[in-house]
């Protein structure tokens, strides 16, 4: 009954995931989930613990965990901070830096969790356009922003921005907080983490859920300068001072232990990826370069929309973003070798039979 609603709730615009159906197996190909099991010594660290210790809260901080990181990057335990997925990290440094600011920035095509943080949190944004390649250029961005965020490689386009343009970015603005959302750089890119040593407004987000294969653990992560570090986690203490449970902490220490097992996946998703936009290509798809676990593909002549349902009905799941600059696109994520060729094949018969 709509009538306990609060005006917030009844205002809002939520998120939508990508799907997740029951009505028969699917080629889920829509979510960027990682087709590789995760690291065995996460899955023996995880029945490891699986004793009479889950009767106890798990640490609040996470220190073990964030120690790991820590040492991965070659940064401070304090200059790391965890959260329940890297949404939840997004939420609360949403909540952290941009509330009551003046403006916020991002780009009109991107990630679409973000309007909705400044929904719910009634922050005050505007939008800054890709250029005519679905490039992020640092010049559109507004000169009096307070803020600014956006994924590198940017979602849903797969468009990586190098790392020499974030630190100019941090220096273009130096009264703003910089927030660069990394959920995909492990496929292609350089991680801006080293920068938040040397600019105190960059803070750089990530996740276990896509190239650790740990998306069913909800871990993600942030690192910059320790006083970010302690606004977050003032936020985060008035929220959830547990967002992390045993499971995940121990998990996600042997996931950053396991460093041969996490490139020879992101390099099998890498060489995928390539190997599929060659056959994407080839079915004359324009498809934009990526540097994520998934491309964005459009066909000359066949709708996307059309694309999108007929391949569902062939038991093939894709994404479709129903926007105007991007209606065009499919967003297909890197599956295994079977998933990929089952893709094209499926999309081979709908582009057939288009034409017949």
């Amino acid at each position: 009954m709509t009538k306990y609603w609060s005006t917030l709730a009844q205002n809002l615009t939520p998120y939508e995931p990508g799907e997740q159906p029951q009505d028969q197996q699917y080629v889920k190909l829509n979510t960027n989930e990682n087709p590789f099991s995760p690291s065995g010594l996460v899955i023996e660290k995880i029945k490891e613990n699986l004793n009479g210790s889950l009767r106890l809260y798990p640490d609040p901080n996470g220190l073990k965990l964030a120690t790991a990181i820590a040492q991965y990057y070659g940064v401070s335990q304090d200059s790391v901070f965890l959260g329940n997925g890297s949404d939840e990290v997004l939420a609360l440094s949403f909540l952290a830096f941009f509330k009551n600011k003046s403006s916020i920035s991002f780009p009109d095509i991107t990630y679409s969790f973000y309007p909705v943080y400044c929904d719910i949190f009634e922050i005050k944004h505007d939008t800054f356009s890709l250029n005519e390649n679905f490039e992020i250029d640092i010049h559109n961005i507004p000169v009096n922003v307070e803020g600014v965020i956006f994924p590198n490689p940017n979602a849903p386009t797969g468009i990586y921005l190098s790392t020499d343009k974030i630190e100019r970015l941090a220096q273009k603005f130096p009264e703003a907080l910089i927030i660069i959302d990394e959920a995909y750089i492990d496929f292609g890119g350089t991680t801006s983490i080293p920068l938040t040593q040397h600019y105190e407004n960059l803070l750089v987000v990530q996740t276990f859920s896509k190239s650790r294969s740990l998306a069913g653990l909800r871990i993600g992560y942030a690192v910059g300068n320790p006083k970010l570090i302690q606004a977050l986690n003032r936020v985060k203490n008035s929220f959830n001072s547990y967002p992390l449970d045993k499971l995940a902490i121990e998990g996600g220490v042997a996931a950053m232990q396991d460093e041969a097992y996490f490139k020879q996946c992101c390099n099998k998703i890498i060489q995928l990826r390539e190997w599929t936009k060659n056959e994407l290509t080839a079915l004359s798809f324009n498809v934009l370069p990526s540097n994520a676990n998934f491309l964005f593909a459009a066909h000359p002549e066949i709708d996307a929309s059309i694309l999108y349902m007929q391949l569902k009905k062939r038991g093939v799941l894709v994404r479709h973003f129903n926007k105007p600059e991007i209606s065009n696109y499919l967003r297909i994520s890197i599956g295994t070798k079977d998933n990929m060729e089952t893709l094209l094949r499926e999309l081979k018969a709908v582009i057939n039979n288009s034409f017949a």
